[in-house]
């Protein structure tokens, strides 16, 4: 090619780069910058200086990788495509203009070379992508804020229900008949108030997937009486007919037994919340080729055809007028749907229309042998155990009232503290079996708490419950780091504390 020829086509190239919507420079062999479009003068906020070495590569420009870390000149992205004589596109850079203002960028480096294939020098396109950031920025601290919010709503919401669960727990036995309607409904709705708080939290973590499974190997039909014990409460104060067909012989799943329950739970509360009164619910269960099939019916309002494929949306809810207003937050099928993805299933909708009932269906891949079975002693093990030394820490005087209460019911020995410093002064004394510790304590917090008890020479047999309004990863590893040996949200779970209460009566 002529020198005349080549000038041309330098022409012709510049006048392209010209026309780009973004940011384009050119650099000879040797890194100095030999041509730059308009867009480059704004994207750095002045106009380098051609052919000279003090702004050699990319400018005289601060640049920094995002998350902060400085970059010499000598290793942007237009050095490394000299010097490698290789593309890098695509890589994200912030200049800091000579005003202290930063822009965010995606740097497209590439060689030039010459007729004869030599180097001949490079050119760097910048995309600007600030305002993307910028947004993206906004939409993260939302969704911290977001997640913040529910895990302090969670927190504060579960604390006036604990003492409410500790005295339903309490009138249980003996309850004069005529007052036992009274004790059913404030259970019953203790009970759904926990579950909305579990679902909210729930969802919000499925969503970022910080939802760790606990496979194991599970015949499906233990996971269906689970879910169908969970649920039937509320099938049954709304005068359903509950069907339930189970198959005749086992299917094995490998799944997390208390997550697919959960689901399963969540797909017939949704059919007694959607069913007029003295309506039926089913459910069956069965094995379909390799599948593990499972169908939850109802003969409830229905959905219209346009809701089916909204209907597992964040907050969908079919009918939303005052009549059926049911309770519920619209997110019960959307953590079912996303429960059962994840362990490789898939859950439909179905509908003939309003009026005419809904059926939901889950498929999950089985497994193919069943493992030996490990034996577990009964939650409600009614026989006789020997008193165990407790002491129950918590600022909320009710719940730590009631909770002692309903221990000592039970056969025990129980202490109660209401602070930090309390609290490890009377271990001390009492040198207890088995502490239930909040975690937000005046004076020395929960987790202060427990690396005291741990200290003491009989405190590292101790079992300690961290017994809390925080359930979140992040406090179930706190906690654990911090010694305790569970984390249990509140309201207690009573049932699994009967069972950690029956494993220390045992020496186990």
């Amino acid at each position: 090619m002529s020198e005349r020829a080549q000038e041309r086509s330098e022409l012709e190239f510049q006048r392209l780069l010209d026309k780009l919507p973004a940011a384009a420079y050119t650099c000879d062999v040797d890194g100095l910058i030999t041509f730059y479009n308009p867009r480059a003068v704004e994207l750095w906020g002045r106009a380098p200086r051609l052919n000279d070495a003090a702004d050699r590569f990319c400018g005289s420009f601060k640049l920094s990788s995002p998350d902060g870390t400085p970059i010499r000149h000598e290793q942007c992205w237009m050095a490394l495509a000299l010097r490698e004589d290789r593309e890098y596109n695509g890589l994200e850079i912030v200049v800091e203009r000579p005003n202290g203002y930063r822009v965010t960028a995606l740097a497209h480096a590439n060689p030039i070379h010459d007729a004869t294939g030599s180097l001949a020098g490079a050119v760097n396109v910048l995309v600007d992508i600030s305002d993307r950031r910028r947004a993206e920025d906004v939409l993260r601290e939302a969704d911290r804020a977001k997640d913040e919010f529910l895990a302090i709503l969670a927190h504060e919401l579960r604390n006036p229900l604990a003492p409410l669960r500790h005295i339903v727990e309490l009138l249980r036995t003996p309850v004069p008949p005529d007052l036992k309607w009274a004790v059913d409904v404030i259970d019953r709705q203790t009970r759904h108030m926990a579950r909305l708080i579990d679902d909210l939290l729930e969802v919000s973590r499925v969503s970022h997937r910080k939802i760790e499974l606990r496979k194991q190997r599970v015949e499906l039909t233990e996971i269906v009486r689970a879910a169908v014990e969970t649920s039937r409460p509320l099938i049954e104060v709304a005068g359903h007919e509950l069907r339930v067909t189970l198959p005749t012989s086992p299917v094995l799943l490998d799944a997390d037994p208390t997550r697919v329950a959960q689901a399963l739970s969540n797909l017939l509360n949704n059919a007694a919340k959607y069913t007029a009164r003295g309506g039926r619910v089913w459910l069956t269960a069965e094995r379909q080729g390799r599948d593990a099939v499972v169908t939850v019916g109802d003969t409830g309002i229905g959905i219209p055809a346009e809701m089916i494929p909204r209907v597992f949306a964040m907050f969908a809810q079919v009918e939303q007028s005052m009549e059926r207003a049911q309770g519920g937050l619209g997110i019960g099928l959307t953590l079912a749907k996303r429960l059962i993805e994840m362990h490789g299933g898939t859950l439909q909708a179905h509908s003939d229309g309003p009026g005419k009932g809904a059926e939901f269906t889950v498929r999950l891949p089985t497994a193919t042998t069943m493992a030996p079975e490990a034996e577990s002693p009964s939650p409600e093990d009614k026989t006789a155990r020997p008193t165990v030394r407790i002491l129950v820490v918590d600022d909320n005087r009710d719940s730590a009232e009631s909770l002692s209460l309903l221990l000592q019911t039970l056969g025990n020995d129980v202490r109660t503290a209401h602070d930090g410093l309390e609290a490890v002064e009377l271990a001390k004394e009492q040198q207890p079996e088995l502490v239930l510790l909040d975690l937000g304590l005046p004076g020395l917090n929960g987790y202060e708490v427990a690396r005291e008890i741990r200290r003491l020479p009989w405190g590292k047999g101790t079992v300690l419950i961290a017994l809390t309004g925080w359930g979140q990863e992040e406090d179930r590893r706190r906690s654990a780091e911090a010694g305790f040996d569970h984390h249990l949200v509140k309201p207690v779970d009573t049932v699994r504390l009967r069972s950690i209460l029956a494993s220390i009566g045992r020496g186990g």
